[in-house]
């Protein structure tokens, strides 16, 4: 994706936060569930190279500053486009803000670590973001590339369009009256997800901000985190009883509905087959 417009115009509050403390994300927060943990990147060793131990090649950019400014511009994108498709249906859009840090946080809904992966905790209506996922995409999921990064956002952006609009907390009085449905209806609640992050990469082609290839990467990151994937990866068998997220094929699936029609009204999940 084309990095340029920068960071002018955010308005989400961005807080690099390093708490101490463990403990395990609780309370409602949506996010990308992984086998086992993954280490933070140390600061000598950012996503994207740098020379270990060495604090980088004198008088080259900071990866860790430019991965900052670019999460910083894409977060900002996408709730410009929810706050135009909001105005255009007579509402207003109230933005998300982005807590970025490394190994451990504090949020609305409990303490987390970057074994918790990207969430979104509606009790703070924040997103919650370990740049060492990043390198975690793109070294064990094979789904390098700004787009595949810029999926991430929008998809957890995509949980707080759900949290203002009431969908969130309707799914979880379902998901309480009847115990044995909770893993489907989180299943379409995340695609709900996916699709509502096509919808913005939609308006980003239209914009030309794509560039050759990004629309392959975000599919590509849709597809490596779907719960047989990460299932076969974990070397466990593939259970679709246990799935939260959805398959790799209904995650790319509903990513490209939202991505070929741009319309947040295609992306009803909770009606019919996904």
């Amino acid at each position: 994706m084309g990095k340029g417009g920068g960071i002018v115009g955010l308005v989400i509050t961005i807080i690099i936060a390093v708490v101490a403390g463990p403990g395990a994300l609780g309370g409602g927060g949506t996010g990308v569930e992984l086998p086992g943990s993954f280490d933070s990147f140390p600061a000598s060793d950012p996503p994207g190279g740098g020379t270990p131990g060495g604090g980088g090649v004198p008088g080259a950019p900071d990866p860790e500053e430019e991965l900052v400014q670019f999460v910083s511009f894409v977060l900002d994108d996408v709730q410009n486009f929810w706050t135009t498709s909001f105005k255009a249906g007579g509402q207003t859009y109230p933005r998300a803000e982005l807590v970025l840090f490394r190994s451990q946080t504090n949020s609305g809904c409990g303490a987390a670590s970057s074994a918790s992966g990207p969430f979104y905790c509606p009790a703070d209506q924040t997103a919650y973001l370990d740049l060492g996922f990043f390198r975690e995409l793109r070294d064990r999921f094979a789904a390098p590339g700004d787009f595949a990064q810029a999926y991430v956002l929008a998809h957890e952006i995509g949980h707080h369009v759900q949290k203002v609009t009431g969908i969130n907390d309707q799914v979880r009085k379902a998901q309480s009256d009847d115990p044995g449905k909770a893993n489907e209806l989180s299943v379409r609640q995340e695609l709900q997800a996916d699709c509502f992050a096509g919808a913005w990469g939609h308006s980003t082609f239209e914009r030309g901000v794509l560039e050759a290839n990004d629309l392959e990467e975000g599919l590509a990151a849709a597809a490596s985190i779907g719960d047989d994937r990460i299932q076969q990866q974990a070397g466990r068998r593939v259970d679709r009883e246990s799935f939260t997220h959805g398959s790799s094929e209904q995650r790319v699936r509903w990513f490209r509905r939202g991505f070929d029609s741009g319309r947040a009204e295609d992306c009803d999940t909770f009606s019919g087959d996904i």
